[in-house]
């Protein structure tokens, strides 16, 4: 769904906003429509809703929440059927509450994406990306950190396509779906918008890209570091960080060295100008983006478990412990203005 419907609030679990978290927790209803979102402690409390599940396979009715009514098929031919038995409600609270809260989010989602200070924030890259997509990207996305920035800050709009790694969480798959891409579809823009870590697992595909003339755009999140495990260490385990840091490889030179067009920026103030020159550029390029290695991928809503293991990892001896802190501590002050 387009980011600018008056019906959406995004995603929900890790990656999801505030909002739509809201929504979930304060919901009678629960429809899902041909999903198999795996992360229950995002789903409602059980009685609070009912459930009605629309599924293609019978196995999957039931098993992320308990539902009362499992409809078996496609979901588009079930939806048909159900919408004219739908009737408009004059209460419209939900709804209103719902929207006013996408509002804010959405302004402190730009607030995070024109920051200036130094180092740049990842945040800064997606935002700014996702202004200067063309309505007919194709978006490829990598597991990690990443898709955190991907799916909160480059807005969808209507008539593109995103595709992630959702179901296997898979490291890499953004450079090949980027290329498979722009062969199914030649006169699309197609946009790879990858971290480090997974961009360096899968790099020599460049070189297809380069071979065939694919004029496929990468942008690289470079942190020099792994960081969802680093995140999931201090965050779900209470675990200092450990085996996370990333050799450095200079990302604009590998794309020169292949044949292709390599790019770099590390200072927010060019960021868009950058980008232009980037998505411009007329075959294959690689724009490696050098970003705050300590800016946290914070869930929407931190619960007190997940603070309370944040904190032992940075008791526990965490080596970036002061400047991690003072960064979540400044986010959060500016979430709050």
């Amino acid at each position: 769904m387009p980011d600018d419907s008056p019906y959406t609030t995004g995603g929900i679990g890790l990656l999801g906003t505030k909002p739509s978290q809201e929504a979930i927790e304060d919901c009678d209803t629960l429809l899902m429509v041909g999903t198999s979102f795996p992360y229950i402690e995002f789903m409602p409390k059980p009685g609070q809703a009912r459930g009605v599940q629309i599924e293609l396979d019978p196995k999957r009715i039931g098993l992320r929440y308990p539902v009362e009514m499992g409809l078996i098929g496609d979901s588009r031919n079930t939806l048909r059927e159900l919408i004219p038995l739908l009737r408009r409600k004059e209460e419209r609270g939900f709804l209103n509450a719902a929207q006013a809260g996408m509002k804010d989010w959405m302004r402190a989602m730009e607030e995070q994406g024109t920051r200036r200070d130094k180092p740049m924030k990842p945040q800064v890259v997606a935002w700014e990306l996702g202004k200067l997509l063309r309505d007919d990207a194709i978006v490829s996305c990598d597991s990690g950190t990443i898709a955190t920035w991907w799916a909160r800050q480059i807005l969808a709009k209507r008539g593109q396509m995103h595709s992630v790694s959702g179901t296997l969480a898979t490291m890499a798959p953004g450079l090949p779906y980027t290329i498979a891409a722009q062969v199914a579809y030649p006169e699309r823009q197609c946009v790879a918008f990858v971290g480090d870590g997974g961009f360096s697992m899968l790099m020599a595909d460049f070189v297809t890209a380069v071979k065939y003339r694919l004029p496929i755009k990468v942008v690289i999140i470079k942190n020099n570091t792994l960081g969802q495990i680093k995140w999931e260490q201090m965050v779900f385990l209470g675990n200092p960080e450990y085996g996370v840091e990333l050799h450095p490889i200079d990302f604009a030179e590998f794309a020169h060295a292949c044949g292709g067009i390599g790019l770099t920026v590390d200072d927010p103030a060019n960021c868009s100008r950058v980008l232009q020159e980037f998505l411009n550029a007329p075959g294959p390029a690689v724009l490696q983006a050098v970003v705050d290695p300590l800016e946290p991928p914070l869930p929407a809503k931190v619960k007190a478990e997940q603070a309370l293991h944040f904190a032992e990892s940075l008791a526990k001896g965490e080596p970036n412990r002061k400047k991690i802190a003072l960064t979540t501590i400044s986010d959060k002050v500016r979430e709050l203005i």
